[in-house]
């Protein structure tokens, strides 16, 4: 174990302490009622394995105390990844049981999924928003993470999954696209900004692994692109390829 002043310390996030095991359980309820594949559970599993790596190891310690690098791969984690293998989890039977809820139905409506998630995105990268959750490490700061995660399942359900509505191949190819033309400005601005945007990470006193604010920030930027263009791009050729054969182009 690594001391609790050092960078690499093993600080469990209390709140998910107590939600990673209530989300499993209501899955493995779901399970019981209504069924799922080996794979699904599979998916389920890969997505709480993804949030204990995001907020039971050093990378949360290092994300909320050093590293702004650390703390978008952490975003990238709750945001992508963990909402990504969780949709994939649903089976048919609890699709349709969610279904059954309007609310549901409006909200993992393509035309509002994938707004919800851009406009999450944006807003908790605006620098005082972004500055306050971190300085105020209370209740704002799960907000956000939660935010995360929730917009995350809206934006990948018409993707994954044909209840409530089934959409065409080239439908869910084109909206992959969307997602990834419209999330990637966020990495790239990062990236590109010739000045450090976020006071907290530029105030931080012990630099780790060398790294000046603005090159954390630059690798941090580049990183989040990259990871973006790989996930959101493979998704878009997967379905855009199945669209060809479809149209017996292929």
């Amino acid at each position: 174990m690594v001391l609790a002043h050092s960078p690499y310390a093993w600080q469990a996030d209390v709140d998910t302490t107590v939600v990673i095991p209530v989300l499993s359980l209501l899955y493995l309820f779901s399970v019981g009622q209504l069924g799922a594949a080996r794979e699904r559970v599979a998916a389920y599993a890969g997505s709480m394995a993804l949030l204990a790596v995001a907020f039971w190891t050093p990378l949360h310690h290092l994300g909320l105390h050093y590293l702004l690098t650390a703390h978008l791969l952490q975003n990238v984690i709750l945001a992508e990844w963990a909402p990504l293998l969780a949709v994939l989890g649903i089976s048919a039977p609890m699709a349709r049981a969610l279904a059954r809820s309007r609310v549901w139905r409006v909200a993992v409506h393509p035309l509002v999924a994938l707004p919800l998630w851009l406009a999450n995105y944006f807003a908790w990268h605006i620098p005082p928003v972004y500055d306050a959750a971190l300085e105020h490490q209370t209740w704002l700061i799960h907000v956000e993470h939660a935010c995360y995660f929730a917009t995350g399942v809206l934006m990948w359900w018409p993707l994954v999954q044909d209840v409530p509505r089934r959409l065409a191949s080239g439908a869910r190819a084109g909206y992959a696209f969307a997602a990834f033309v419209l999330a990637s400005p966020i990495g790239l601005l990062l990236a590109l900004l010739p000045r450090p945007v976020y006071d907290y990470y530029a105030d931080v006193t012990t630099r780790v692994w060398g790294l000046t604010p603005l090159a954390d920030q630059e690798l941090g930027g580049v990183t989040m692109a990259s990871e973006q263009a790989l996930v959101l791009f493979v998704v878009f050729l997967f379905w855009f390829r199945r669209f060809l054969a479809e149209e017996g182009a292929i």
